[in-house]
């Protein structure tokens, strides 16, 4: 990663890490006082329900002491408690009294709370009614020949010809009652029943519930439970801020982030060219001295084997010489080449037909640590013969150089494939762990004391370079295998 970009990501992580915990603190704090403000509401919307419903009790209350003062006077109701005389007109009484009152549910029970007389279903002759508790509003779930439906209930008592009668009277409460209870457009009033999931729109539910007794009377008295009316929000307006603030502050960081981009590309620019320029200048140095001294290797052991023939066998020095005289011509043609390309600091390939064959055994030499198993009758491949001299010298090395000072064999082979010529050089060194595997071509990556760590980098650059892949093998403890393949000709 150029520092440039390692430049302009900090200079983005400054600028946009206090952008986003600004903006979520705004965010958080934004739900917070919404919340905040529903909680408020909720408390005067649910003082207004319990008002509300009071009234209608009291309304209902007012309808039913009316009905057992008609009632307490009524001579054909008496009639019928004393004689028995008259059942179908008790049987009737309730349904007529319920509209005329403008009720919704209306029973009448004997002192053994047995329905007399029922106003929204006839066929509750003789039943238990329910026993709501005395002294306030009750939820009835009631039978009618349509279906059950659910009535704010409440009681009062009459005496007629020396008995005890109780009357339940209520109103229908569904989903238009519910609604009249609201005063507010952001919130709304449902209902849990005994049966119902408490986690039911839980998300939702704002401030504590509201309980009321509940029967369930369809299918006999029942027994008292509690209900609650629950206030939930609507996830309307949040929903519409939260976009708003997402919207503006996706905006935000857009202009924060261009502006912060632009002022990083303007300081990076500034900052990193003299930096770049030294680091530049410091890599081409540390190629300049690896592919120097790869030339200067063959040279050196050249010498010192005339040195030790003139030593041992000073007769046969011309003739070795004479042996050894091409390795000191190519490795001087390879320096003189270098130094050129280097003089112009943009080395330009010189690919044409070359033979891989004649250029590793320039390559080796006359080496006695280097073996080479080169297949016949090989194509020429497009290439430049200095740049394969370059990466066969720089595997070679490597291979060498991983001996560690042992013993060990560096083998060359060469062999044809489909439409390619592959080059593998082959060591029994000491290998290189998956982790080293992984950084080998990285720049400036060397497990070598006092190496510069270019080598393998140079090599894949002149593959790529020359159309070419390169491949490697490698295990600890068994040696590397490095395998070049460049295209044919």
């Amino acid at each position: 990663m150029k520092f440039r970009t390692r430049l302009l990501i900090a200079f983005g992580v400054v600028v946009m890490v206090p952008l986003l915990v600004f903006g979520l603190g705004i965010r958080r704090e934004m739900a917070k006082q919404v919340s905040a403000e529903y909680q408020r509401r909720v408390a005067t919307l649910g003082s207004v329900i319990n008002a509300d419903i009071a009234r209608e009790n009291d309304r209902i209350d007012a309808r039913l002491a009316a009905l057992t003062s008609s009632l307490a006077d009524d001579n054909s109701f008496r009639r019928w408690i004393v004689g028995g005389e008259n059942r179908t007109y008790v049987l009737d009484y309730a349904s007529s009294a319920m509209h005329l009152a403008g009720l919704d549910f209306l029973q009448i029970q004997d002192d053994e709370g047995r329905v007399v007389s029922s106003g929204h279903f006839r066929n509750e002759f003789g039943r238990l009614g329910p026993a709501i508790p005395a002294g306030g509003p009750a939820l009835v779930r009631a039978a009618a020949a349509e279906g059950p439906f659910l009535a704010l209930v409440t009681s009062d008592s009459v005496s007629a010809a020396g008995r005890r009668f109780r009357l339940l009277g209520g109103v229908v409460v569904d989903s238009s009652f519910l609604q009249r209870l609201v005063r507010d457009p952001e919130l709304a009033v449902s209902l849990l029943l005994p049966r119902d999931s408490a986690a039911r729109d839980s998300a939702l539910i704002v401030g504590p519930p509201l309980p009321l007794p509940y029967v369930d009377a369809v299918d006999g008295p029942g027994t008292v439970e509690r209900a609650r009316i629950v206030v939930t929000r609507s996830s309307a307006l949040l929903a519409l801020l939260q976009r708003n603030v997402n919207l503006w502050f996706a905006a935000a960081v857009l202009v924060a982030a261009l502006a912060a981009l632009l002022l990083a590309g303007w300081l990076s620019t500034r900052i990193s060219e003299p930096v770049e320029a030294r680091i530049a200048i410091g890599d081409l140095a540390r190629q300049v001295n690896h592919d120097v001294k790869n030339g200067l290797a063959p040279l050196r052991n050249v010498f010192r084997h005339l040195t030790q023939v003139a030593r041992d066998t000073p007769v046969e020095l011309p003739k070795v010489f004479a042996e050894r005289q091409g390795t000191v011509e190519s490795s001087i043609s390879y320096l003189e080449t270098l130094a050129a390309n280097y003089a112009k600091l943009s080395p330009q390939s010189d690919r044409k037909a070359t033979d891989v064959n004649a250029v590793v055994r320039e390559t080796i030499g006359a080496s006695g640590t280097v073996r080479t198993k080169l297949a016949v009758g090989l194509p020429l491949v497009s290439a430049d013969a200095l740049v394969l001299r370059r990466v066969i010298e720089n595997l070679v090395s490597n291979a060498l150089d991983s001996f560690d000072g042992k013993a060990g064999t560096v083998t060359v082979t060469t062999e044809a494939g489909k439409g390619l010529v592959r080059i593998a050089v082959h060591d029994t060194g000491r290998g290189m762990s998956k982790a080293e595997l992984d950084r080998a071509f990285n720049d400036f990556y060397t497990t070598k004391p006092g190496g510069t760590g270019l080598g393998l980098s140079i090599v894949r650059r002149l593959v790529l370079d020359s159309n070419g892949s390169l491949q490697v093998e490698s295990e600890p403890g068994k040696g590397s295998k490095f395998i070049v393949e460049i295209p044919v000709q």
